[in-house]
């Protein structure tokens, strides 16, 4: 071989090399297993109204006695207009209310909590571009670290709108690894493997429930449009869960935060104003129940041990 092949080479190799750094050097690494809490948790939630005030509510209802939490919410929030105060939060004054509501910073500054989740604002793609997710998950996630270096960090994925152009199965396969791992958990977590961000997939349990129900798998319910909410006329609300979808995503957080199965708990419960929920059927509570768990047991980043076996 000649010296122009042995420098085709050698730049082919360099070149090879590169590009294994690159893949290497995006990676996000996987985090350590938890242990279930030793008990009742005390729980923040930041985020917007795919948080709601319902959701928090019936997790209060299903987890252990002495579970508490607080939150703080607006409408399509992202996580700087959270952090920075000359940003306005949308309807803030509507979705934080007594008993729920503390500010943020306060709130995640006294190290009162077991666990902070956090969420970011859909479109996500707009928020890692135009709106430094990343950067902003990291700096709540650091106060938190900082406050309470034991207390449990989540991402609590979240979805897009139903009738998304590119699909809302086909978003929810595609945007987990690729943008809520990828772009926003990856940054923090390669700084922080050992007291890493986990997930909470909300949406990825969303999506399994829609499959099983469409399938014919879940009696009394026949589509993904009946885990979402209806406009006062009637309309479908394409972005916010109703009373079931509520209750689905109420179950991921308990199975998460308490790294226990969901299987066997209650199923008939009340919303944040107190008025009884809209319930699966027992069958079905119980169907939805044993996916949950099948979901938040194949994903490693929810902190549970692949080879925990179901309840």
């Amino acid at each position: 071989m000649g010296r122009r092949g042995f420098l085709a080479l050698g730049a082919a190799a360099a070149t090879l090399g590169l590009m294994v750094f690159a893949t290497r050097s995006r990676s996000v690494p996987v985090p350590p297993p938890l242990t279930p809490p030793e008990g009742p948790l005390k729980v923040f939630h930041l985020g917007h109204s795919l948080v709601g005030p319902d959701m928090p509510h019936m997790l209060a209802q299903i987890a252990p006695q002495g579970h508490g939490y607080n939150s703080q919410l607006g409408s399509g929030t992202s996580l700087r207009a959270h952090w920075e105060p000359e940003e306005d939060i949308l309807d803030f004054k509507t979705a934080n209310r007594a008993p729920a509501f503390r500010d943020a910073k306060e709130a995640i500054r006294s190290g009162d909590y077991g666990a902070v989740v956090l969420t970011e604002m859909v479109e996500l793609r707009d928020a890692i571009k135009y709106f430094d997710a990343a950067k902003y998950l990291g700096k709540w996630a650091d106060l938190a670290r900082e406050a309470a270096p034991h207390a449990r960090l989540y991402l609590y994925e979240t979805w897009h709108r139903l009738d998304d152009p590119h699909g809302w199965l086909e978003r929810l396969d595609g945007d987990l690894e690729a943008l809520w791992v990828g772009k926003l958990l990856g940054p923090d977590s390669r700084r922080n493997p050992q007291q890493p961000v986990y997930l909470i997939p909300g949406g990825q349990v969303l999506a399994a429930v829609a499959r099983a129900a469409e399938a014919g798998e879940i009696p009394g319910l026949a589509s993904r449009e009946s885990l979402f909410a209806r406009t006062a006329d009637g309309q479908l609300d394409t972005i916010h869960i109703n009373d079931l979808g509520a209750y689905v995503v109420a179950l991921t957080h308990f199975a998460v935060l308490y790294q226990r199965s969901p299987v066997g708990l209650p199923h008939e419960l009340t919303r944040a104003d107190g008025s009884p929920a809209e319930a699966f059927n027992a069958e079905a509570a119980a169907k939805v129940q044993q996916i949950v768990w099948q979901v938040v047991l194949s994903l490693p980043r929810t902190g549970l041990a692949a080879e925990r076996a179901p309840a």
